[in-house]
């Protein structure tokens, strides 16, 4: 008892402790605009059976008595008729005479409906057919404000790579295309020679405009694959330089998976370019490594026609030709209508932007530049599904890739995933010629794109960026038509080598071989026991990790491949079926 006194003293002196804040903001009540609207009811009689009609759906404001096959009184609305503000019953009678005092109210039939502020709360609002008109003008509007972004470019875009045996000039000619085109000053181009005389390399100068490195300008060869972008009146080019050592060929491939167009640069200089041309030399490689990448036409620029050696002759000019067409036209380039050859000097810029002129006077043909200018346009997939493998990764404060749009489009804040990570991903910035941001980017650019949401540790060269809506396949098998270019041995059933497709490198398995193939195109019924040189062979091929790739007939760029063993080429061939594949739903 003395604890609950206790308890009682010490309650009552903290209530008297207790004052008001006089200060304190007024409590105002509100009211939610957006409640639906209250219809207000009178409960009915238990003595009017009739009444219970309209209190069954709430909200109505004009209660209906329908009287089928009889007559209605007058006494039926005598209920509802006590509540406030409810209008007069209206009868309608189907079949005899209704006695009602209103028979004019009986062709107001569709006032019974109730109105949107009296319907239930449980109904769903209608349909603003405004709103649906509005929001398709803007869906359209957009359309057409990427359309106009698109065809901002007028220019074609071509991608021309650079090829040869190592010391043929090719990191040379481009560097004086870049500086004949405006695309390197004056002073710059001083720099380059004045540092390159002090380094007892006088004669490289022009070839620093590409070989930006340290490693390349002291020992004079490219090791990497460089890019650089030009312009002339009609196109915009991208200069893809190739490394010409064997030693870098995988860097060449990479490159020439982007490449529209190539060009073979020779050296005419005795003793050169039979040191390229013979078994050892990367002149050969190089040709068929472009060709198995999908490049069309192939430029050969005989280089070096100043040498004192040379001298312009037209008889060695003759004899490097001679060599060198049927090797081009086995390799599967038409002598008459894919190979072009000019002589040119790549260091003093006779034959490359204006014509050799008095110097050969045997050759009256167009110069480099004027060739690229006259070739036919690519064909473009601008709006196929998008497919960018990627080339090259970085980082530089975010995520930076680079590759050549194979087909499709892009723009800045778009969505992709990549693949075969299934990472989704956005672009923040695009990066075209002369590191200009840009808007937009088509198929057919060589860009450099910044990535938001993704981190460069999960990108690596072989992946692929693809839309959300059409995702390209990914497999650990698939079948291929293969054709043996060089081999020492025979080719059996678990065969080791390296593949090659698009921009990835893999390590592979030739875990079957399926059907021989004859000189007419005819499978074998039996699976050979063996394959080799010359031959072709439809076989079975494992990849160690997933990889991103199509059928040659719906995607050539991602269905076509190179087999590479002991720094060699052995085989070439196209993908035909995908044994084990992996799509992704874009809604997942």
């Amino acid at each position: 008892m003395a604890n609950q006194q206790d308890t009682v003293d010490d309650v009552t002196k903290k209530t008297g402790e207790m004052s008001l804040n006089v200060g304190a903001k007024a409590f105002v009540p509100k009211f939610n605009v957006k409640a639906p609207a209250f219809a207000p009811r009178k409960a009915t009689q238990p003595a009017a059976p009739v009444a219970a009609a309209p209190a069954e759906n709430a909200g109505v404001a004009k209660p209906m008595t329908i009287s089928i096959g009889g007559s209605s009184s007058n006494n039926t609305a005598a209920a509802p008729a006590e509540a406030v503000a409810v209008p007069k019953p209206v009868t309608i009678s189907i079949g005899e005479a209704s006695t009602s005092q209103a028979p004019a109210v009986t062709d107001a039939a569709p006032a019974a409906e109730p109105t949107p502020a009296a319907s239930s709360v449980d109904s769903p609002a209608p349909e603003n057919p405004a709103t649906e008109t509005a929001t398709n003008e803007v869906a359209v509007e957009e359309e057409e404000d990427d359309d106009e972004l698109f065809n901002e470019q007028t220019k074609e875009h071509t991608n021309v790579i650079f090829i040869g045996h190592v010391d043929a000039g090719k990191s040379t000619l481009g560097g004086n295309i870049l500086f004949l085109t405006g695309m390197v000053d004056k002073r710059t181009m001083e720099k380059y020679e004045r540092e390159a005389k002090e380094a007892g390399r006088e004669s490289w100068y022009l070839s620093w405009a590409l070989d930006t490195n340290q490693e390349e300008r002291a020992k004079g060869k490219t090791v990497e694959c460089g890019r650089a972008f030009f312009e002339t009146d009609k196109r915009r080019y991208t200069i893809l330089d190739a490394p010409g050592h064997k030693n870098f060929v995988p860097s060449m491939v990479g490159g020439a998976a982007q490449a529209d167009v190539a060009v073979l640069v020779i050296s005419a200089r005795r003793g050169e370019f039979e040191t390229g041309f013979e078994r050892g030399g990367q002149t050969r490689e190089h040709a068929v490594l472009v060709k198995t990448a999908g490049v069309r036409t192939l430029i050969v620029a005989i280089n070096k026609m100043d040498d004192p050696t040379v001298g312009w002759d037209k008889a060695r000019y003759d004899e490097v030709t001679s060599k060198l067409t049927p090797f081009l036209k086995k390799t599967g380039y038409s002598p008459k209508t894919d190979i072009i050859y000019i002589p040119m000097s790549g260091y003093t810029g006779a034959g490359v932007k204006d014509r050799v002129g008095s110097a050969c006077s045997w050759y009256t043909g167009p110069s480099l530049l004027e060739t690229l200018d006259g070739l036919q346009s690519v064909e473009r997939k601008t709006n196929g599904p998008l497919r960018i493998p990627i080339s090259e990764k970085y980082r530089d404060m975010g995520t930076i890739v680079s590759g050549k749009i194979e087909s499709g489009r892009i723009r800045i804040n778009q969505k992709m995933m990549l693949m075969p990570e299934k990472h989704i991903c956005e672009v923040s910035n695009i990066y075209g010629a002369n590191e200009a941001e840009e808007k937009t980017a088509i198929s057919g650019d060589n860009v450099r794109i910044k990535l938001r949401g993704i981190d460069d540790g999960l990108v690596q060269n072989g992946h692929v960026l693809v839309d959300l809506k059409h995702p390209c396949h990914i497999t650990r098998e698939f079948d291929a038509l293969l054709i043996i270019r060089e081999a020492k041995n025979i080719i059996t059933s678990g065969y080791k080598s390296v593949l090659h497709v698009h921009t990835a490198t893999e390590e592979v398995i030739l875990s079957k071989l399926l059907h021989k193939v004859n000189a007419k195109n005819q499978r074998s019924r039996a699976p050979p026991p063996f394959i080799k040189q010359n031959e072709k062979c439809i076989v079975r091929i494992q990849t160690t990790k997933p990889i991103c790739v199509e059928r040659f007939e719906d995607f050539p760029q991602l269905g076509r491949f190179t087999l590479r063993d002991e720094g060699k080429t052995i085989a070439v061939g196209k993908i035909l079926k995908l044994v084990e594949t992996n799509t992704v739903n874009a809604a997942n």
